[in-house]
């Protein structure tokens, strides 16, 4: 599915990839889901990212972190407090500092746990959506805080864009399970 840019297709697109996570998460073996995230051995998986996730806990907790950052961004800057989508101590420049900030916090969430906690993060981020029109997510500068960009392409990044990376790690992870590579 292209880039959504309105809000039907960003709604469609984001439970759609969602189920599609969800479907693939269930459909791990239990070698997969216990096997250590190990991408060392590929030379061109060089971002932070490859190497701070461990585990399929780690990859949900990183997507529940980004929907509180999107849930917060929303609420402040509805609620009439000029909030950047960042934490002030971050740059998008620093993120791969925050994401590993966020995979320390939850060293000791459990995997059904992270599970809960992306499931109501997803639900609170469709709500949001479905609070918005059509012209207030894709027509540039009826959201403030976004700049010269869109409030639905925010979303769109927070839900079916970061799903597909959530899916794209996993099935890195089995390819290499599959070719026997140990942690």
């Amino acid at each position: 599915m292209p880039r959504p840019r309105n809000k039907e297709d960003l709604l469609i697109a984001a439970e759609e990839n969602y189920e599609k996570l969800n479907e693939m998460i269930d459909s791990l073996t239990e070698a997969e889901m216990n096997t250590p995230f190990n991408f060392s051995a590929d030379e061109k998986k060089t971002e932070a990212h490859w190497k701070r996730d461990k585990n399929v806990r780690d990859v949900l907790i990183h997507l529940y972190e980004w929907h509180q950052l999107m849930i917060r961004f929303v609420d402040e800057n509805m609620n009439g407090k000029d909030t950047k989508f960042l934490p002030e101590e971050y740059t998008w420049r620093t993120i791969a500092d925050m994401n590993q900030v966020f995979w320390e916090k939850h060293q000791s969430t459990s995997l059904e746990e992270a599970r809960e906690l992306l499931a109501r993060s997803h639900a609170q981020v469709l709500e949001q959506i479905e609070r918005f029109t059509n012209e207030q997510l894709f027509l540039s500068k009826v959201f403030p805080a976004v700049g010269g960009s869109v409030l639905g392409s925010y979303f769109v990044s927070s839900t079916s864009s970061h799903y597909d990376w959530a899916m794209k790690k996993l099935k890195a992870h089995r390819k290499n399970c599959k070719n026997g590579q140990k942690a």
